[in-house]
């Protein structure tokens, strides 16, 4: 009877063997009916790091960027091309949130993470008192490695922009510089005598006039002419104000 029962029982786990073989999916369809592909958190954060990268590459100084944790346990559908983008009103700067969508014939959604930004650059200050109408030079610039998030919107990161600039308060040691701290210096001033120049094609009248008010190159500048008359042009080296025929 035992050696009956040992027959029977291979015989059926033959049978069972060879259905396994004609149907060779049997064993995994129920499986996979419950494992619905899920997107990989990792791959979401890595998508955000790729895209604030390359949209601050032109930023100045080194860019540091941090992206806040995202739920492990949230269960999103697999998305074959995440697309972060930058939510309206918000900007790559300091602390902002990131969105990252899915929009496919089988798959949407929308998510939104924290980041953080931070650029860090040489950031120009005042080496030393500075009076009004000053020409700015190298000896009153110093350079203070800042990060640009936490300055104001306008500073100098670049020395080319203020040398020979000129100031137009006071300015005291350790402030960082701002445009409006500084002017371009003026080649025409108020009072001075200037040569009219009208410029046309073919042709070019020169007189002589008087400025009535101060001007930086390209600035417009009013001036008398030797009739009385008060005519406008644009400031020009050497005394010359061109006047627009």
């Amino acid at each position: 009877m035992i050696m009956g029962k040992s027959v029977l029982s291979r015989a059926g786990l033959t049978s069972f063997w060879i259905a396994l073989s004609l149907f060779p999916g049997t064993s995994t369809i129920a499986q996979s009916s419950t494992n619905i592909a899920h997107q990989e958190i990792a791959l979401i954060k890595n998508a955000i790091e790729v895209f604030l990268y390359n949209n601050t590459a032109n930023l100045p100084g080194q860019v540091m960027i941090q992206v806040g944790q995202i739920d492990n346990q949230l269960k999103l559908p697999k998305c074959q091309q995440l697309q972060p983008f930058v939510p309206q009103g918000n900007r790559l700067w300091g602390k902002t949130s990131i969105g990252v969508r899915c929009e496919s014939e089988t798959t949407a959604w929308t998510i939104y993470v924290q980041t953080e930004i931070n650029v860090m650059a040489d950031v120009l200050h005042i080496a030393r008192p500075i009076s009004s109408g000053h020409p700015i030079n190298y000896e009153d610039i110093a350079f203070q490695n800042a990060n640009l998030t936490q300055m104001p919107d306008t500073v100098f990161t670049d020395i080319n922009q203020v040398i020979g600039k000129v100031a137009t308060t006071h300015l005291a040691a350790g402030q960082p510089l701002r445009p409006q701290m500084l002017r371009a210096p003026y080649v025409i001033l108020r009072g001075q005598s200037v040569n009219l120049v009208v410029q046309g094609r073919g042709f070019a009248i020169r007189s002589e006039g008087k400025a009535l008010t101060d001007a930086a190159e390209g600035q417009i500048v009013q001036v008398r002419n030797q009739s009385g008359k008060i005519i406008t042009g644009l400031a020009r080296n050497n005394s010359i104000v061109e006047i627009q025929p």
